[in-house]
């Protein structure tokens, strides 16, 4: 069956997990995860792979060997479409609504230099800066981690300074739970907001690529 919505069930289940983030309350509850989260989700991202490519869904669990925080699973339930590695599109459901992305969210130190040697250059960062100026008009946030200063060995004056303190760039726009999210015009969201993402997607692939270190 195509995507008709996220029921409500899907976020009155992340409302009680937000409560109560425990395994029996996920295991309690893991048939609404199923008939209300993650099955809608796998019919919305079918929908889009026509045009945008398979999705990757991620796993409810969450890796607490290295947090403090030790909560077993996710807050909400998050889907991904790759471009190159760490580049591409996203949709989110939780508590707070529906979350739409695109970009690249994390970066190893390869992918950061080339990301500022090439908004440093106007022949690239111009066009950058365009994209972003665009998605902003458009009330996109342009998100990612980003240097409280000036990056070294720029000026405090460059043109572009804001978007070289950035060492990942996404935009993105979260859309608070409303009935059309529980119909097929959630679809129709995701759909134009990944479709105006296209540019940046393309600008980080052809000047940020994927990774080429080694992993460790």
């Amino acid at each position: 069956m195509g995507f008709t919505g996220f029921p409500d069930e899907a976020f009155l289940f992340y409302e009680g997990l937000e409560a109560d983030n425990s395994k029996t309350y996920f295991a309690r509850h893991k048939h609404l995860y199923e008939e209300a989260v993650r099955a809608p989700m796998l019919a919305l991202t079918d929908d889009l792979a026509a045009e945008f490519g398979p999705a990757h869904l991620f796993r409810p669990y969450r890796d607490v060997r290295f947090s403090k925080d030790k909560a077993p699973y996710k807050t909400h339930q998050g889907a991904f479409v790759e471009a190159m590695p760490a580049i591409g599109l996203y949709v989110e459901i939780g508590a707070e609504g529906l979350f739409v992305a695109g970009g690249v969210y994390s970066t190893a130190s390869d992918q950061v230099a080339r990301y500022r040697a090439a908004v440093d250059e106007d022949l690239s960062g111009k066009p950058l800066e365009s994209i972003a100026d665009t998605l902003a008009g458009e009330g996109y946030e342009l998100l990612g981690e980003r240097l409280k200063t000036r990056p070294r060995g720029f000026a405090d004056d460059h043109p572009r300074i804001e978007l070289l303190r950035h060492r990942s760039l996404y935009a993105g726009r979260r859309f608070e739970p409303a009935e059309w999210v529980h119909t097929g015009q959630a679809r129709e969201r995701v759909e134009r907001a990944w479709r105006r993402f296209g540019p940046l997607v393309e600008w980080l692939c052809t000047h940020v690529r994927g990774s080429e270190l080694p992993r460790r």
